[in-house]
């Protein structure tokens, strides 16, 4: 099932994407938030509402928001989480990786900072002139939970969607510190579609791609994450409870601007894609503010 929020005649609705055509579940639950919280039940009466649709609107009528506008709470975001990207980001300091993380690097963003699946990027030369891309597998709590095991991770995921981790690179480096360059507004553009955990049997073997007016930059696989979802949620939950609609971003594999040589950064007038096998595209355009 691929779950979207999107606003059609100025209301805003979620849904389900069946073929071209949108099927409206508003009726079902308001938010897609509502409807995590409503568990299997929840999900059983959007799939009969489905089924049993006549009336439904063509996709390319409706305008996708971000499948949850407004989380819970931030962003949790994984670090260093494909080896490459950690070698590659470690060489740009000169340093070499002796040893890969032993445990998750993360972080957050700030709520603020989503942004739909094709939402301009704001671009601010006096906050910013290193805005950089990574494409990321986004995994959406669906349960509350603390303390869980691996073996219990997967039965806590409610689905998968796709993120770009916008960052401020100057930012993040002269804070020395990551939520400030990881935040500015509109810097996570989420979508374009929430896809159920049953939809989707095997997340750690997806293909992850990004693309920069068209110009391959980042090409991986999921299979290549250091700490799979398991072991995330594990960690994550280790004395902290994870709420429904929680959303984790599971890192991003190398080929990230700044460290290509030379450095590489968005301008505006550039379009970023991100791509995950089995999800979808989203496509952001920066635009000067």
């Amino acid at each position: 099932m691929n779950l979207i929020t999107y606003q059609y005649n100025e209301q805003i609705h979620i849904g389900a994407v069946r073929g071209d055509m949108v099927v409206d579940l508003t009726a079902v639950s308001p938010t897609l938030l509502d409807l995590i919280k409503m568990g299997a039940g929840g999900l059983a009466q959007a799939q009969k509402t489905i089924e049993s649709a006549t009336q439904t609107i063509p996709l390319n009528e409706v305008a996708l928001l971000a499948p949850i506008p407004t989380p819970p709470r931030n962003i949790m975001c994984l670090g260093w989480n494909y080896a490459e990207h950690a070698a590659e980001s470690a060489a740009t300091r000169g340093l070499a990786i002796k040893e890969l993380p032993k445990l998750p690097i993360v972080f957050t963003k700030a709520t603020t900072a989503v942004n739909a699946p094709y939402g301009d990027i704001p671009f601010d030369t006096a906050v910013s002139e290193q805005i950089d891309w990574e494409a990321e597998l986004a995994v959406i709590i669906g349960r509350a939970g603390k303390n869980i095991t691996r073996d219990e991770a997967m039965s806590y995921i409610f689905g998968y969607t796709v993120l770009n981790d916008i960052s401020a690179r100057d930012l993040q480096k002269g804070g020395k510190q990551f939520f400030k360059g990881k935040s500015l507004d509109g810097s996570c553009p989420i979508g374009p579609w929430l896809v159920t955990a049953d939809s989707l049997p095997d997340p750690h073997n997806l293909r992850i791609t990004s693309r920069v007016n068209g110009a391959a930059k980042q090409d991986s696989n999921t299979r290549h994450m250091i700490f799979n979802i398991p072991a995330i949620v594990e960690y994550l939950s280790r004395g902290m409870t994870l709420l429904p609609g929680d959303i984790i971003a599971t890192g991003t594999p190398s080929g990230v601007g700044f460290a290509r040589t030379p450095p590489e950064y968005l301008r505006p007038g550039d379009v970023v894609e991100c791509e995950i096998e089995g999800i979808g595209i989203i496509r952001n355009q920066i635009v000067s503010q």
